[in-house]
């Protein structure tokens, strides 16, 4: 009793202990699931999420939300395969190209926010808009297919048997929780969340902060997106559509508040797990996508209002 008391009182350990329990359930009822190719590959697919939530729980933690994460995704796709020079046989300087224009896009959603003083919700829409539009102009309707070397070894490589992608998502995870833990900088992002006019009575900069968080947050989106086309060998539009409102619950998940200053990265990883394992679990049902989207959504509520929820005083 005293454990469960515990992780009402503590969301983190809550979205762990669901994890945990979702998997023995799942394992002992539904056959396969339990094996270990089977949770290798949630765990990759987990991987995608948690890379794009790193960057959208930090500029969450700042109090703000960046609805750019999936169209900064899908830039990062179809690009890549476009601008990969033919002279470069490691495929680097495309992936590197690819990753400067993601942090760029982030950048410039920074500067809106910082210089224009537009809401950070509102700036990442209008360049998610923005940018949904200028790749139905580049691509069309096409998909595009990747051959830089790099990538595909990024998505299809298995050393000692763990994919790629687990193993990026876990520097990912190492680097954003020094950062945000570790660092001075994590400890303005957190006071800036938590009270604005205290910190900036402090001497903490919002306009540098601002900066910084959406910045990281198009380079982990533009990592995400270099996963993603590694995993599925070709991008076409929208192929980052899925990772944005994905990306915000698996920060929720994992404790972080919506509304900023309170939180972890080391919630959010479990989060993405969960979220992956749910919809695995959903698609057993074999409902229609309709009925699927329905209890997907409902789901998420749920562990939302469980997880997510505020410690009584």
């Amino acid at each position: 009793m005293n454990i469960i008391r515990s992780a009402f009182r503590n969301p983190l350990l809550l979205t762990f202990l669901l994890v945990a329990l979702v998997w023995i359930v799942a394992s002992f009822t539904l056959r396969g699931f339990g094996a270990y190719g089977h949770l290798r590959y949630l765990l990759e697919l987990a991987a995608v999420i948690g890379i794009a939530a790193a960057g959208q729980t930090l500029v969450i933690l700042m109090g703000g939300i960046d609805l750019s994460v999936g169209a900064v995704i899908t830039v990062t796709a179809i690009l890549l395969p476009l601008i990969s020079p033919a002279w470069d046989p490691t495929g680097l300087a495309g992936i590197a190209a690819a990753l400067a224009i993601a942090t760029g896009i982030g950048l410039m959603n920074g500067a809106g926010a910082a210089y224009l003083r537009v809401p950070p919700i509102i700036m990442t829409l209008a360049m998610a808009t923005f940018l949904q539009g200028l790749l139905v102009i580049i691509a069309g309707g096409s998909a595009v297919t990747v051959t830089n070397p790099a990538v595909i070894l990024l998505g299809q490589a298995r050393p000692f048997g763990i994919p790629s992608g687990i193993i990026l998502w876990l520097v990912v995870s190492i680097v954003v929780l020094l950062l945000v833990h570790r660092m001075p900088i994590g400890a303005r992002f957190l006071a800036l969340g938590a009270n604005p006019l205290a910190a900036r009575l402090s001497g903490v900069s919002v306009t540098r902060n601002t900066l910084i968080v959406h910045t990281l947050s198009g380079f982990f989106a533009g990592l995400a997106g270099i996963l993603v086309l590694g995993m599925n060998r070709q991008g076409y539009v929208g192929i980052g559509d899925p990772y944005l409102l994905t990306s915000i619950a698996a920060v929720v998940l994992g404790g972080t508040s919506i509304l900023g200053g309170r939180g972890t990265y080391a919630g959010t990883i479990p989060g993405a797990i969960l979220l992956v394992t749910t919809t695995a679990l959903i698609t057993v049902v074999n409902a229609s996508p309709g009925w699927r989207s329905i209890m997907f959504g409902t789901l998420i509520l749920a562990l939302l209002l469980v997880s997510g929820r505020e410690a009584r005083r």
